[in-house]
């Protein structure tokens, strides 16, 4: 087998810790042994393909290597908008007492430096925590400087920006493979898509936000982006996805209770209805296709946000004049119907598997 990314490799290398596992208690139960020498063999052969792996990918190889990862990832984060945050109010501190001349410089060079210590350090070292670091310090430094450029030269702000730091964002993100910074791309664009079906709408780039609607192409287009291949980036499309789902659920939520706020000509009342039909059917497409995908972050938000548009519906229905001790009654009767559909899709979906596998 030829591993050509870190995921591959980190894959592989949990496959062969589950398979000393499972042989394990396969031999304890003798259901199957093998010979010493054979056993031997095969645990030459995996030890050197570990280290192998370790070598070129700096994988984890024991849990308690994937324990400390997971501390060094917070640590790298945390970091980094400490970081962030300090360059900020550094900025801010000092930023009047500068002469327009070394304002400039210092807004060119800033974003430069961090960028090439970022791309020396992703060369440099293998796990990645300090270019990740050195990245999003790079990203704050680009933000920061378009940002000060138009408050020095009076430049009138307009959604381009976001377009900018969005491309920023995204080639920062795939030449260190970082889902933080492909996140802050995402808003990027995001902001820039809405922001601009917001101008077409007819009102200020800026108050995008007061029309719920202007963020549905940006949700259809991370969801487009979310079918590219992204074999080489751990996590890349399910991070796509998220933010495709969040973009369209959290808008059609806001619009299925205060439909005044809609772009559609009808009634608020009219509006309403609408949108809570859109938000079940959509929400449970989104159940059925992580489960024929095998999306399980799809099948997730998509549960989720079922059961909040279901909870609400029930909310406007029966609050007022139901009994609180009989409403929550409904609700957790609810909550079983919904555990025991879900079981049954469970069921099915894995009689299905087995019987695909025989």
């Amino acid at each position: 087998m030829i591993v050509k990314s870190k995921a591959e490799a980190q894959q592989r290398a949990d496959q062969i810790e589950n398979f000393w596992v499972e042989l394990d208690l396969l031999e304890q139960d003798g259901v199957a042994t093998f010979e010493a020498e054979r056993r031997s063999q095969i645990a030459d052969y995996h030890e050197k393909l570990v280290d192998q792996m370790s070598e070129q990918y700096d994988i984890d190889s024991s849990k308690r290597d994937k324990q400390l990862s997971l501390g060094m990832k917070i640590t790298s984060f945390l970091g980094a908008l400490a970081l962030g945050a300090s360059l900020f109010f550094l900025f801010y501190q000092f930023w009047g007492r500068f002469s327009t001349n070394l304002q400039v410089f210092i807004l060119v060079v800033a974003p430069v430096l961090s960028l090439l210590a970022t791309m020396v350090a992703t060369q440099r070292e293998k796990t990645g925590y300090f270019s990740k670091l050195l990245g999003l310090v790079s990203f704050i430094c680009f933000v920061l400087n378009l940002s000060m450029f138009g408050q020095i030269f009076n430049i009138v702000p307009t959604e381009n920006a976001f377009l900018v730091w969005a491309a920023f964002a995204f080639i920062l993100a795939y030449a260190i493979d970082a889902r933080l910074l492909l996140a802050a791309g995402i808003i990027c664009i995001s902001a820039y898509l809405s922001a601009r079906m917001g101008s077409w709408g007819g009102c200020y780039w800026i108050d995008f936000g007061q029309r719920p609607e202007n963020f549905f192409p940006a949700a259809l287009f991370l969801f487009l982006l979310s079918y590219l291949p992204h074999r080489r980036f751990a996590g890349f499309t399910v991070t796509y996805r998220i933010f495709a789902m969040l973009l369209f659920f959290i808008p059609v939520l806001i619009l299925a209770n205060w439909g005044r706020i809609s772009y559609l000509g009808f009634s608020s009342d009219l509006i309403e209805v609408i949108y809570q039909v859109v938000g079940f059917i959509f929400s449970g497409a989104a159940i059925w296709l992580g489960i024929r995908k095998n999306w399980p972050d799809m099948l997730n938000t998509g549960n989720v946000f079922f059961t909040v548009f279901l909870y609400t519906k029930f909310f406007d229905w029966w609050w007022d004049w139901m009994p609180k001790y009989l409403f929550f009654l409904v609700i957790a009767l609810a909550a079983i119907l919904i555990l025991l559909i879900f079981k049954r899709l469970r069921h099915r979906t894995t009689t299905q598997t087995r019987g695909g596998s025989i």
